[in-house]
């Protein structure tokens, strides 16, 4: 017999993104439940983000287009 109860899925917090992320994250963005999986966090634009625009500081492996 199969287990039909689903366990409790965690879900993505603000209290779970590192300090330096929240600093990182220019003025017009906001960390917000995301469209695409609501366990997790997105990355939400109050306002239009001008091509090129940079921010940060990165943290992670930078991968070139082909690789993601």
């Amino acid at each position: 017999l199969q287990n039909t109860t689903d366990s409790p899925v965690a879900v993505e917090t603000l209290d779970d993104v590192p300090e330096h992320v929240l600093r990182g994250l220019p003025e017009d963005v906001r960390l917000f439940p995301s469209a695409v999986d609501k366990t997790r966090l997105g990355v939400w634009a109050t306002k239009s983000i001008l091509k090129g625009k940079k921010f940060g500081p990165f943290v992670g492996d930078k991968k070139k287009r082909s690789q993601v």
